[in-house]
Protein backbone atom coordinates (compact mmCIF):
# COMPACT_ATOMS: atom_id res chain seq x y z
CA UNK A 1 0.00 0.00 0.00
CA UNK A 2 1.33 3.43 -0.92
CA UNK A 3 1.65 6.16 1.67
CA UNK A 4 -1.56 8.11 2.06
CA UNK A 5 -1.03 11.90 1.87
CA UNK A 6 -2.04 13.76 5.01
CA UNK A 7 -4.75 15.74 3.24
CA UNK A 8 -6.29 12.50 1.96
CA UNK A 9 -6.29 10.49 5.20
CA UNK A 10 -9.50 9.68 7.05
CA UNK A 11 -8.51 10.78 10.53
CA UNK A 12 -11.94 10.43 12.10
CA UNK A 13 -15.01 8.63 10.73
CA UNK A 14 -17.84 10.93 9.67
CA UNK A 15 -20.92 9.79 11.55
CA UNK A 16 -23.75 11.59 9.79
CA UNK A 17 -26.21 12.42 12.54
CA UNK A 18 -27.90 15.38 10.88
CA UNK A 19 -30.59 15.00 8.26
CA UNK A 20 -32.52 17.69 6.40
CA UNK A 21 -36.25 17.60 6.92
CA UNK A 22 -38.82 20.39 6.74
CA UNK A 23 -36.14 23.07 6.57
CA UNK A 24 -34.32 21.89 9.69
CA UNK A 25 -31.11 19.96 10.23
CA UNK A 26 -32.48 17.44 12.70
CA UNK A 27 -30.42 15.06 14.83
CA UNK A 28 -30.94 11.37 14.14
CA UNK A 29 -31.37 9.21 17.23
CA UNK A 30 -32.20 5.87 15.62
CA UNK A 31 -30.30 3.00 14.04
CA UNK A 32 -27.42 3.73 11.70
CA UNK A 33 -25.68 1.99 8.81
CA UNK A 34 -21.90 1.91 8.55
CA UNK A 35 -20.27 3.37 5.44
CA UNK A 36 -17.21 1.31 4.55
CA UNK A 37 -14.62 1.88 1.86
CA UNK A 38 -13.01 -0.99 -0.03
CA UNK A 39 -9.78 1.04 0.11
CA UNK A 40 -7.43 0.04 2.91
CA UNK A 41 -5.82 2.62 5.17
CA UNK A 42 -3.49 0.11 6.86
CA UNK A 43 -0.42 -1.81 5.60
CA UNK A 44 -2.31 -5.08 5.99
CA UNK A 45 -5.47 -4.96 3.90
CA UNK A 46 -8.67 -4.12 5.73
CA UNK A 47 -11.68 -2.10 4.58
CA UNK A 48 -11.82 1.42 6.03
CA UNK A 49 -14.71 2.62 8.16
CA UNK A 50 -15.61 6.03 6.75
CA UNK A 51 -18.55 6.74 9.04
CA UNK A 52 -22.25 6.01 9.25
CA UNK A 53 -25.60 7.32 8.03
CA UNK A 54 -29.13 7.21 9.45
CA UNK A 55 -31.12 4.08 8.69
CA UNK A 56 -34.53 5.59 8.13
CA UNK A 57 -37.86 3.88 7.59
CA UNK A 58 -41.45 4.48 6.59
CA UNK A 59 -42.18 6.95 9.40
CA UNK A 60 -39.40 9.34 8.39
CA UNK A 61 -40.19 8.88 4.69
CA UNK A 62 -43.81 9.92 5.17
CA UNK A 63 -42.78 12.85 7.37
CA UNK A 64 -40.49 14.07 4.58
CA UNK A 65 -43.25 13.54 2.05
CA UNK A 66 -45.65 15.61 4.17
CA UNK A 67 -43.05 18.40 4.25
CA UNK A 68 -42.64 18.34 0.46
CA UNK A 69 -46.40 18.26 -0.01
CA UNK A 70 -46.86 21.20 2.34
CA UNK A 71 -44.15 23.22 0.58
CA UNK A 72 -45.74 22.65 -2.84
CA UNK A 73 -49.23 23.08 -1.35
CA UNK A 74 -51.05 22.04 -4.53
CA UNK A 75 -49.21 24.73 -6.46
CA UNK A 76 -50.01 27.44 -3.90
CA UNK A 77 -46.73 27.25 -1.96
CA UNK A 78 -44.18 30.03 -1.84
CA UNK A 79 -41.68 28.05 -3.92
CA UNK A 80 -43.83 27.11 -6.95
CA UNK A 81 -45.36 30.63 -7.10
CA UNK A 82 -42.09 32.46 -6.48
CA UNK A 83 -40.61 34.90 -8.98
CA UNK A 84 -38.06 33.35 -11.31
CA UNK A 85 -35.33 35.74 -10.16
CA UNK A 86 -35.94 34.79 -6.53
CA UNK A 87 -35.59 31.06 -7.24
CA UNK A 88 -32.39 31.88 -9.12
CA UNK A 89 -31.07 33.78 -6.09
CA UNK A 90 -31.67 30.68 -3.95
CA UNK A 91 -29.77 28.52 -6.44
CA UNK A 92 -26.91 31.01 -6.62
CA UNK A 93 -26.69 31.00 -2.83
CA UNK A 94 -26.52 27.21 -2.85
CA UNK A 95 -23.78 26.90 -5.46
CA UNK A 96 -21.74 29.61 -3.74
CA UNK A 97 -21.80 27.59 -0.51
CA UNK A 98 -21.23 24.36 -2.40
CA UNK A 99 -17.92 25.59 -3.81
CA UNK A 100 -16.58 25.93 -0.27
CA UNK A 101 -16.95 22.16 0.26
CA UNK A 102 -14.82 21.12 -2.74
CA UNK A 103 -11.89 19.57 -0.90
CA UNK A 104 -14.05 17.56 1.46
CA UNK A 105 -16.40 16.30 -1.25
CA UNK A 106 -13.52 15.34 -3.57
CA UNK A 107 -11.82 13.43 -0.76
CA UNK A 108 -14.98 11.48 0.01
CA UNK A 109 -15.55 10.74 -3.69
CA UNK A 110 -12.19 8.98 -3.75
CA UNK A 111 -12.75 6.99 -0.58
CA UNK A 112 -16.39 6.08 -1.10
CA UNK A 113 -16.43 5.00 -4.75
CA UNK A 114 -12.76 4.77 -5.72
CA UNK A 115 -12.82 7.54 -8.32
CA UNK A 116 -9.39 8.93 -9.20
CA UNK A 117 -8.36 12.32 -7.83
CA UNK A 118 -8.46 14.07 -11.26
CA UNK A 119 -11.85 12.53 -12.06
CA UNK A 120 -13.22 13.41 -8.60
CA UNK A 121 -12.11 17.01 -9.03
CA UNK A 122 -13.58 17.04 -12.53
CA UNK A 123 -16.91 15.71 -11.25
CA UNK A 124 -17.15 18.44 -8.63
CA UNK A 125 -16.12 21.25 -10.98
CA UNK A 126 -18.35 19.97 -13.76
CA UNK A 127 -21.30 19.94 -11.36
CA UNK A 128 -20.68 23.54 -10.32
CA UNK A 129 -20.45 24.52 -13.99
CA UNK A 130 -23.66 22.58 -14.66
CA UNK A 131 -25.52 24.61 -12.03
CA UNK A 132 -24.31 27.93 -13.45
CA UNK A 133 -25.21 26.82 -16.99
CA UNK A 134 -28.65 25.73 -15.78
CA UNK A 135 -29.22 29.15 -14.23
CA UNK A 136 -28.19 30.79 -17.50
CA UNK A 137 -30.48 28.58 -19.56
CA UNK A 138 -33.34 29.17 -17.12
CA UNK A 139 -32.97 32.91 -17.63
CA UNK A 140 -33.16 32.44 -21.38
CA UNK A 141 -36.19 30.19 -21.00
CA UNK A 142 -37.90 32.84 -18.88
CA UNK A 143 -37.05 35.53 -21.41
CA UNK A 144 -38.67 33.50 -24.19
CA UNK A 145 -41.93 33.46 -22.26
CA UNK A 146 -41.85 37.06 -21.05
CA UNK A 147 -44.14 38.38 -23.78
CA UNK A 148 -47.67 38.11 -25.06
CA UNK A 149 -48.43 36.41 -28.34
CA UNK A 150 -51.59 37.17 -30.32
CA UNK A 151 -53.07 34.46 -32.51
CA UNK A 152 -56.57 34.43 -34.00
CA UNK A 153 -57.77 37.15 -31.67
CA UNK A 154 -56.35 35.54 -28.51
CA UNK A 155 -53.58 37.08 -26.41
CA UNK A 156 -51.50 34.51 -24.53
CA UNK A 157 -48.45 34.46 -22.28
CA UNK A 158 -46.86 31.00 -22.42
CA UNK A 159 -44.36 29.93 -19.79
CA UNK A 160 -43.30 26.76 -18.00
CA UNK A 161 -44.60 25.77 -14.58
CA UNK A 162 -43.57 23.11 -12.05
CA UNK A 163 -45.11 19.66 -11.92
CA UNK A 164 -45.26 18.98 -8.18
CA UNK A 165 -43.35 16.61 -5.88
CA UNK A 166 -40.25 14.96 -7.34
CA UNK A 167 -38.70 11.78 -5.92
CA UNK A 168 -35.03 11.87 -6.90
CA UNK A 169 -32.72 8.86 -6.71
CA UNK A 170 -29.20 9.23 -8.04
CA UNK A 171 -26.52 6.67 -9.05
CA UNK A 172 -23.40 5.69 -7.13
CA UNK A 173 -21.00 6.06 -10.05
CA UNK A 174 -21.65 9.80 -10.42
CA UNK A 175 -23.20 10.53 -7.02
CA UNK A 176 -22.70 14.26 -7.40
CA UNK A 177 -22.88 15.13 -11.10
CA UNK A 178 -25.63 12.82 -12.35
CA UNK A 179 -27.63 13.20 -9.16
CA UNK A 180 -27.52 16.97 -9.53
CA UNK A 181 -28.50 16.70 -13.19
CA UNK A 182 -31.86 15.58 -11.76
CA UNK A 183 -31.93 17.63 -8.59
CA UNK A 184 -30.99 21.08 -9.86
CA UNK A 185 -33.44 21.45 -12.77
CA UNK A 186 -36.23 19.94 -10.67
CA UNK A 187 -35.66 22.53 -7.95
CA UNK A 188 -35.14 25.62 -10.07
CA UNK A 189 -38.34 24.96 -12.04
CA UNK A 190 -40.33 25.25 -8.80
CA UNK A 191 -40.86 21.62 -7.82
CA UNK A 192 -40.30 20.31 -4.31
CA UNK A 193 -37.85 17.42 -4.07
CA UNK A 194 -37.46 14.29 -1.96
CA UNK A 195 -33.88 13.17 -2.41
CA UNK A 196 -32.41 9.79 -1.48
CA UNK A 197 -28.68 9.34 -2.16
CA UNK A 198 -27.31 6.13 -3.69
CA UNK A 199 -25.98 3.25 -1.60
CA UNK A 200 -22.38 4.34 -2.31
CA UNK A 201 -21.27 7.96 -2.48
CA UNK A 202 -23.64 9.02 0.28
CA UNK A 203 -21.36 10.63 2.87
CA UNK A 204 -19.96 13.05 0.29
CA UNK A 205 -23.34 14.82 0.35
CA UNK A 206 -23.05 15.50 4.08
CA UNK A 207 -21.01 18.71 3.61
CA UNK A 208 -23.82 20.03 1.37
CA UNK A 209 -26.71 19.60 3.81
CA UNK A 210 -26.12 22.99 5.43
CA UNK A 211 -26.06 24.65 2.01
CA UNK A 212 -29.38 23.03 1.06
CA UNK A 213 -30.88 24.06 4.39
CA UNK A 214 -29.79 27.70 4.23
CA UNK A 215 -30.32 28.32 0.50
CA UNK A 216 -33.83 26.94 0.00
CA UNK A 217 -37.12 27.60 1.81
CA UNK A 218 -38.60 25.15 4.28
CA UNK A 219 -39.66 21.84 2.76
CA UNK A 220 -38.39 22.57 -0.75
CA UNK A 221 -35.82 19.79 -0.43
CA UNK A 222 -35.88 16.90 2.04
CA UNK A 223 -33.04 14.38 2.23
CA UNK A 224 -33.67 10.72 3.09
CA UNK A 225 -31.19 8.05 4.11
CA UNK A 226 -31.80 4.33 4.08
CA UNK A 227 -32.77 1.49 1.76
CA UNK A 228 -35.01 2.24 -1.18
CA UNK A 229 -37.60 -0.32 -0.20
CA UNK A 230 -37.84 1.26 3.25
CA UNK A 231 -38.11 4.93 2.29
CA UNK A 232 -38.91 5.21 -1.43
CA UNK A 233 -41.61 2.53 -1.48
CA UNK A 234 -44.02 4.18 1.00
CA UNK A 235 -43.56 7.53 -0.72
CA UNK A 236 -44.56 6.05 -4.09
CA UNK A 237 -47.52 4.18 -2.57
CA UNK A 238 -48.92 7.51 -1.36
CA UNK A 239 -49.68 8.61 -4.90
CA UNK A 240 -48.46 12.13 -4.11
CA UNK A 241 -45.29 11.91 -6.19
CA UNK A 242 -45.67 13.64 -9.54
CA UNK A 243 -42.23 12.85 -10.99
CA UNK A 244 -40.01 9.82 -10.47
CA UNK A 245 -36.49 10.83 -11.45
CA UNK A 246 -33.99 8.00 -11.22
CA UNK A 247 -30.63 7.11 -12.68
CA UNK A 248 -29.90 3.47 -12.05
CA UNK A 249 -31.42 0.08 -12.68
CA UNK A 250 -34.57 -0.55 -14.73
CA UNK A 251 -35.79 -3.20 -12.28
CA UNK A 252 -35.77 -0.62 -9.49
CA UNK A 253 -37.53 1.92 -11.70
CA UNK A 254 -40.24 -0.55 -12.69
CA UNK A 255 -40.75 -1.68 -9.09
CA UNK A 256 -41.24 1.92 -7.93
CA UNK A 257 -43.57 2.76 -10.83
CA UNK A 258 -45.72 -0.25 -9.98
CA UNK A 259 -46.24 1.07 -6.45
CA UNK A 260 -47.82 4.32 -7.63
CA UNK A 261 -51.64 4.09 -7.55
CA UNK A 262 -52.17 6.74 -10.25
CA UNK A 263 -49.71 5.97 -13.02
CA UNK A 264 -51.23 8.45 -15.46
CA UNK A 265 -50.31 11.20 -12.99
CA UNK A 266 -46.69 10.06 -12.80
CA UNK A 267 -44.03 11.50 -15.08
CA UNK A 268 -40.87 9.44 -15.53
CA UNK A 269 -37.37 10.82 -16.02
CA UNK A 270 -35.07 7.81 -16.05
CA UNK A 271 -31.48 7.07 -17.00
CA UNK A 272 -31.08 3.30 -17.03
CA UNK A 273 -28.85 0.52 -18.35
CA UNK A 274 -27.02 0.41 -21.63
CA UNK A 275 -24.96 -2.09 -23.56
CA UNK A 276 -23.13 0.38 -25.78
CA UNK A 277 -21.18 -1.28 -28.58
CA UNK A 278 -18.10 -0.20 -30.47
CA UNK A 279 -17.96 -1.18 -34.14
CA UNK A 280 -14.48 -1.33 -35.65
CA UNK A 281 -14.66 -1.27 -39.46
CA UNK A 282 -11.88 -2.73 -41.66
CA UNK A 283 -10.50 0.70 -42.61
CA UNK A 284 -10.49 2.06 -39.06
CA UNK A 285 -7.42 3.74 -37.60
CA UNK A 286 -6.57 0.87 -35.26
CA UNK A 287 -4.36 2.87 -32.89
CA UNK A 288 -7.09 5.47 -32.48
CA UNK A 289 -9.75 2.78 -32.02
CA UNK A 290 -7.65 1.02 -29.38
CA UNK A 291 -7.06 4.23 -27.45
CA UNK A 292 -10.71 5.24 -27.51
CA UNK A 293 -11.92 1.73 -26.63
CA UNK A 294 -9.57 1.62 -23.63
CA UNK A 295 -11.06 4.85 -22.35
CA UNK A 296 -14.57 3.86 -23.33
CA UNK A 297 -14.57 0.42 -21.75
CA UNK A 298 -12.40 0.90 -18.67
CA UNK A 299 -12.63 4.51 -17.46
CA UNK A 300 -13.77 4.26 -13.85
CA UNK A 301 -13.44 0.49 -14.28
CA UNK A 302 -16.30 0.42 -16.78
CA UNK A 303 -18.77 1.51 -14.09
CA UNK A 304 -20.61 3.93 -16.36
CA UNK A 305 -23.86 3.54 -18.27
CA UNK A 306 -22.05 5.18 -21.19
CA UNK A 307 -19.17 2.68 -21.09
CA UNK A 308 -18.40 0.53 -24.10
CA UNK A 309 -19.64 -2.88 -23.00
CA UNK A 310 -19.04 -4.92 -26.14
CA UNK A 311 -16.61 -4.41 -29.01
CA UNK A 312 -17.35 -5.67 -32.53
CA UNK A 313 -14.18 -5.99 -34.62
CA UNK A 314 -14.14 -6.90 -38.29
CA UNK A 315 -12.47 -10.29 -38.77
CA UNK A 316 -9.86 -8.84 -41.13
CA UNK A 317 -8.31 -6.66 -38.41
CA UNK A 318 -9.21 -8.63 -35.26
CA UNK A 319 -5.74 -10.06 -34.65
CA UNK A 320 -4.03 -6.67 -34.90
CA UNK A 321 -6.67 -4.92 -32.81
CA UNK A 322 -6.60 -7.59 -30.09
CA UNK A 323 -2.81 -7.56 -29.88
CA UNK A 324 -2.61 -3.80 -29.45
CA UNK A 325 -5.68 -3.59 -27.20
CA UNK A 326 -4.57 -6.28 -24.73
CA UNK A 327 -1.08 -4.80 -24.47
CA UNK A 328 -2.56 -1.43 -23.52
CA UNK A 329 -4.97 -2.98 -21.03
CA UNK A 330 -2.16 -4.85 -19.27
CA UNK A 331 -0.15 -1.62 -19.11
CA UNK A 332 -2.89 0.22 -17.18
CA UNK A 333 -1.87 1.22 -13.68
CA UNK A 334 -3.89 -0.04 -10.72
CA UNK A 335 -3.70 1.80 -7.42
CA UNK A 336 -5.44 4.04 -4.94
CA UNK A 337 -7.36 7.01 -6.38
CA UNK A 338 -4.90 9.68 -5.29
CA UNK A 339 -1.81 8.03 -6.81
CA UNK A 340 -0.19 9.66 -9.84
CA UNK A 341 -1.22 8.32 -13.26
CA UNK A 342 -3.51 5.68 -11.77
CA UNK A 343 -6.24 4.48 -14.12
CA UNK A 344 -7.73 1.43 -12.41
CA UNK A 345 -8.90 1.80 -8.81
CA UNK A 346 -10.54 -0.38 -6.13
CA UNK A 347 -14.13 -1.40 -6.76
CA UNK A 348 -16.61 0.08 -4.28
CA UNK A 349 -18.98 -2.91 -4.38
CA UNK A 350 -17.55 -5.80 -2.31
CA UNK A 351 -19.32 -8.43 -4.42
CA UNK A 352 -18.32 -7.00 -7.81
CA UNK A 353 -15.07 -9.02 -8.23
CA UNK A 354 -17.00 -12.26 -7.69
CA UNK A 355 -19.63 -11.21 -10.24
CA UNK A 356 -16.97 -10.37 -12.82
CA UNK A 357 -15.35 -13.74 -12.13
CA UNK A 358 -18.68 -15.44 -12.84
CA UNK A 359 -18.86 -13.70 -16.22
CA UNK A 360 -15.29 -14.75 -17.02
CA UNK A 361 -15.90 -18.38 -16.04
CA UNK A 362 -19.14 -18.53 -18.03
CA UNK A 363 -17.48 -17.06 -21.11
CA UNK A 364 -14.59 -19.53 -20.89
CA UNK A 365 -17.03 -22.42 -20.50
CA UNK A 366 -18.73 -21.32 -23.71
CA UNK A 367 -15.64 -20.98 -25.86
CA UNK A 368 -13.96 -17.67 -25.03
CA UNK A 369 -10.46 -17.09 -23.73
CA UNK A 370 -8.92 -14.40 -21.55
CA UNK A 371 -6.49 -12.98 -24.10
CA UNK A 372 -4.59 -10.51 -21.91
CA UNK A 373 -1.92 -11.80 -19.51
CA UNK A 374 -3.19 -10.00 -16.39
CA UNK A 375 -6.87 -10.56 -17.06
CA UNK A 376 -8.75 -11.85 -14.03
CA UNK A 377 -5.92 -11.39 -11.51
CA UNK A 378 -7.50 -10.92 -8.08
CA UNK A 379 -6.71 -8.83 -5.04
CA UNK A 380 -8.78 -8.06 -1.96
CA UNK A 381 -10.69 -5.22 -3.59
CA UNK A 382 -10.17 -5.69 -7.31
CA UNK A 383 -10.16 -8.00 -10.31
CA UNK A 384 -7.93 -6.93 -13.18
CA UNK A 385 -9.76 -6.28 -16.47
CA UNK A 386 -10.20 -9.44 -18.50
CA UNK A 387 -10.39 -9.13 -22.28
CA UNK A 388 -12.64 -11.98 -23.47
CA UNK A 389 -12.45 -13.28 -27.06
CA UNK A 390 -14.22 -14.51 -29.09
CA UNK A 391 -17.65 -13.76 -27.61
CA UNK A 392 -20.84 -15.48 -28.72
CA UNK A 393 -24.51 -15.16 -27.79
CA UNK A 394 -24.47 -18.13 -25.41
CA UNK A 395 -22.46 -16.10 -22.91
CA UNK A 396 -23.84 -14.04 -20.06
CA UNK A 397 -21.40 -11.23 -20.81
CA UNK A 398 -23.02 -10.81 -24.23
CA UNK A 399 -26.42 -10.16 -22.67
CA UNK A 400 -25.74 -8.58 -19.28
CA UNK A 401 -24.60 -5.03 -18.59
CA UNK A 402 -21.39 -5.95 -16.76
CA UNK A 403 -20.77 -2.52 -15.18
CA UNK A 404 -17.25 -3.50 -14.27
CA UNK A 405 -13.76 -4.37 -15.56
CA UNK A 406 -14.34 -7.01 -18.23
CA UNK A 407 -14.22 -6.35 -21.98
CA UNK A 408 -15.96 -8.74 -24.42
CA UNK A 409 -14.79 -8.67 -28.04
CA UNK A 410 -16.82 -10.17 -30.88
CA UNK A 411 -15.81 -10.57 -34.52
CA UNK A 412 -18.09 -9.86 -37.46
CA UNK A 413 -17.90 -10.54 -41.18
CA UNK A 414 -20.86 -8.51 -42.37
CA UNK A 415 -21.90 -5.16 -40.88
CA UNK A 416 -25.46 -6.43 -40.76
CA UNK A 417 -24.48 -8.71 -37.85
CA UNK A 418 -23.85 -5.94 -35.27
CA UNK A 419 -26.77 -3.95 -36.67
CA UNK A 420 -29.13 -6.88 -36.14
CA UNK A 421 -27.75 -7.39 -32.63
CA UNK A 422 -28.36 -3.74 -31.77
CA UNK A 423 -31.88 -3.88 -33.15
CA UNK A 424 -32.64 -6.98 -31.06
CA UNK A 425 -31.09 -5.52 -27.89
CA UNK A 426 -33.22 -4.22 -25.04
CA UNK A 427 -30.96 -1.17 -24.91
CA UNK A 428 -30.36 1.78 -27.20
CA UNK A 429 -28.25 4.54 -25.72
CA UNK A 430 -25.09 5.08 -27.80
CA UNK A 431 -22.63 3.48 -30.20
CA UNK A 432 -19.01 4.16 -31.15
CA UNK A 433 -18.28 3.78 -34.85
CA UNK A 434 -14.68 3.57 -36.05
CA UNK A 435 -13.99 3.96 -39.76
CA UNK A 436 -12.91 6.37 -42.48
CA UNK A 437 -14.59 5.65 -45.83
CA UNK A 438 -17.62 7.92 -46.00
CA UNK A 439 -19.24 5.60 -48.56
CA UNK A 440 -19.47 3.06 -45.74
CA UNK A 441 -19.84 5.43 -42.79
CA UNK A 442 -22.62 7.60 -44.23
CA UNK A 443 -25.29 4.89 -44.65
CA UNK A 444 -24.27 3.36 -41.32
CA UNK A 445 -24.87 6.63 -39.51
CA UNK A 446 -28.30 6.88 -41.14
CA UNK A 447 -29.22 3.48 -39.68
CA UNK A 448 -27.51 3.81 -36.31
CA UNK A 449 -29.36 7.02 -35.37
CA UNK A 450 -32.54 4.95 -35.58
CA UNK A 451 -31.16 2.36 -33.16
CA UNK A 452 -29.49 4.56 -30.55
CA UNK A 453 -29.59 8.23 -29.56
CA UNK A 454 -25.94 9.18 -30.01
CA UNK A 455 -23.46 7.99 -32.63
CA UNK A 456 -19.86 8.72 -31.65
CA UNK A 457 -17.66 8.82 -34.73
CA UNK A 458 -14.13 7.59 -34.02
CA UNK A 459 -14.57 8.35 -30.33
CA UNK A 460 -15.77 6.61 -27.18
CA UNK A 461 -19.28 6.95 -25.80
CA UNK A 462 -19.81 9.64 -23.20
CA UNK A 463 -22.43 11.84 -21.63
CA UNK A 464 -21.04 15.33 -22.06
CA UNK A 465 -20.94 18.10 -22.91
CA UNK A 466 -23.96 18.71 -20.70
CA UNK A 467 -25.60 20.96 -23.28
CA UNK A 468 -26.08 17.91 -25.54
CA UNK A 469 -29.19 15.75 -25.06
CA UNK A 470 -28.63 12.68 -22.89
CA UNK A 471 -31.21 9.98 -23.40
CA UNK A 472 -31.76 6.52 -24.80
CA UNK A 473 -34.19 4.23 -26.56
CA UNK A 474 -35.99 1.16 -25.20
CA UNK A 475 -34.86 0.20 -21.67
CA UNK A 476 -32.01 2.71 -21.59
CA UNK A 477 -33.93 5.88 -20.70
CA UNK A 478 -37.22 7.68 -20.37
CA UNK A 479 -37.07 11.43 -20.95
CA UNK A 480 -34.11 13.58 -21.94
CA UNK A 481 -31.48 15.13 -19.72
CA UNK A 482 -29.18 18.00 -20.60
CA UNK A 483 -29.08 21.57 -19.40
CA UNK A 484 -31.67 22.59 -21.99
CA UNK A 485 -33.88 19.50 -21.95
CA UNK A 486 -33.91 18.86 -18.20
CA UNK A 487 -35.61 22.18 -17.47
CA UNK A 488 -38.38 21.11 -19.82
CA UNK A 489 -38.51 17.57 -18.46
CA UNK A 490 -39.24 18.87 -14.96
CA UNK A 491 -41.90 21.35 -16.04
CA UNK A 492 -44.95 21.75 -18.23
CA UNK A 493 -46.06 24.49 -20.62
CA UNK A 494 -48.83 26.61 -19.13
CA UNK A 495 -50.34 29.89 -20.26
CA UNK A 496 -52.81 32.63 -19.56
CA UNK A 497 -55.07 33.53 -22.47
CA UNK A 498 -57.74 36.20 -23.07
CA UNK A 499 -59.71 37.48 -25.99
CA UNK A 500 -58.19 40.53 -27.64
CA UNK A 501 -60.60 43.31 -26.64
CA UNK A 502 -60.35 46.61 -24.78
CA UNK A 503 -61.78 45.22 -21.55
CA UNK A 504 -59.34 42.31 -21.29
CA UNK A 505 -56.37 44.26 -22.61
CA UNK A 506 -56.82 46.92 -19.93
CA UNK A 507 -56.74 44.22 -17.24
CA UNK A 508 -53.64 42.62 -18.74
CA UNK A 509 -51.90 45.98 -18.92
CA UNK A 510 -52.75 46.68 -15.29
CA UNK A 511 -51.40 43.25 -14.30
CA UNK A 512 -48.15 44.00 -16.11
CA UNK A 513 -47.82 47.52 -14.67
CA UNK A 514 -48.60 46.47 -11.10
CA UNK A 515 -46.19 43.49 -11.13
CA UNK A 516 -48.55 41.77 -8.69
CA UNK A 517 -48.45 38.50 -10.63
CA UNK A 518 -45.25 36.49 -10.68
CA UNK A 519 -46.48 34.70 -13.80
CA UNK A 520 -47.75 37.61 -15.88
CA UNK A 521 -44.67 39.78 -16.17
CA UNK A 522 -42.22 40.72 -18.87
CA UNK A 523 -39.20 41.18 -16.63
CA UNK A 524 -35.91 40.34 -18.30
CA UNK A 525 -33.34 38.79 -15.96
CA UNK A 526 -29.75 39.69 -16.72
Amino acid sequence: MSTIPENIKINEPLHQKEYLQDGELKIWQGETTDVVSSISSTPTYAPTLLGSIPSMGEKEALEALASSDSAFKNGQGDWPTMKVQDRIKCMESFVSQMKETRNEVVKLLMWEIGKTLPDSEKEFDRTVEYIYDTIKDYKELNHEGARFTKVQGINAMIKRSPLGIVLCLGPYNYPLNETFSLLIPALIMGNTVLFKPAKFGVLLLSPLLKAFQSAFPKGVINVLYGRGREVAAPIMKSGLVTVLSLIGNSKSAIALQDLHPNKNKLRLILGLEAKNPAIILPDANIDLAVSECISGSLSFNGQRCTALKIIYVHESIADEFNKKFTAKVDALKFGNPWEDNVFLTPLPEPDKPNYIQELIDDAKANGASVINQKGGERSENYIFPAVLFPINKKMRVYHEEQFGPVVPIMIFKDIQEPLDDMAASDYGQQVSLFGKDINTVAPLIDVLVNLVCRVNLNSSCQRGPDVFPFTGRKDSAVGTLSIHDALRSFSIRTFVASKDNDYNNAILQELLDSKKSNFINTDYIL
